[in-house]
């Protein structure tokens, strides 16, 4: 899959990840995400325009098809619109936060949750619940989790997913902050999974969801 990739670590995950185009805004947000920013309502701000850029980006990975649209003066104005059968599933806690930015962008979009729990000592990880949209099998599925340190959550969510008959090749990752180890474990257990990300760097802010809801 071609895409961008984070310079330090192209030669390991080339054409593996796409990461959202390159701006002042988005390294900005980057930098204030990742550091110390002690305000949380300050925080908060930049979390929901990650995951905005993050989510808007994802979803220009999901088909089209042209359309006419009749505007108020009567012009016929010729644009695209989103073919039918997408949803989101969130990895639940930390993914959820990301179901905001999706809805804000589709009104209507279905949105399903993975709980997956992972043992303190062995990293192993285990599914305690899924509910997925009615028909997901032909579905487009934005698959929400914005941290991935390990990646065994991910592949484990992967996993529920292509149990429910959904093909690999049909899901979008959208991710905010992933390491070298997990983008190789995943890419390498899933390669036909389309993976979108802001930065691949060898430490990940495990902080966020604590951090987002505010219960750190």
């Amino acid at each position: 899959m071609n895409g961008f990739v984070v310079r330090k670590h192209e030669s390991k995950i080339e054409k593996a990840h796409r990461r959202i185009p390159e701006a002042n805004m988005a390294w900005g947000s980057r930098r204030d995400f990742a550091g110390s920013l002690s305000n949380r309502d300050g925080k908060w701000v930049i979390q929901e325009l990650m995951i905005r850029l993050v989510i808007e980006e994802s979803l220009n990975q999901l088909p089209l098809s042209k359309c006419e649209v009749t505007t108020p003066t009567g012009s016929v104005y010729e644009g695209l619109k989103y073919q039918k059968g997408n949803c989101g599933v969130s990895i639940v806690r930390s993914g959820e936060a990301m179901e905001q930015g999706l809805r804000d962008c589709c009104r209507s979009i279905r949105i399903g949750k993975i709980l997956v729990e992972s043992d303190a000592d062995t990293h192993e990880a285990r599914v305690v619940y899924a509910r997925l949209p009615e028909g997901i099998s032909t579905r487009k599925v934005l698959l929400m989790y914005p941290i991935m340190s390990t990646g065994n959550t991910v592949i484990k969510a992967v996993t529920v997913l292509k149990e429910h008959h959904v093909k690999e090749e049909n899901i979008v990752l959208s991710n905010i902050f992933c390491t070298p180890f997990a983008a190789k474990m995943i890419t390498s257990t899933f390669p036909q999974m389309k993976i979108l990300t802001s930065e691949v760097h060898d430490i990940a802010p495990n902080h966020f969801g604590q951090k987002y809801f505010g219960t750190d």
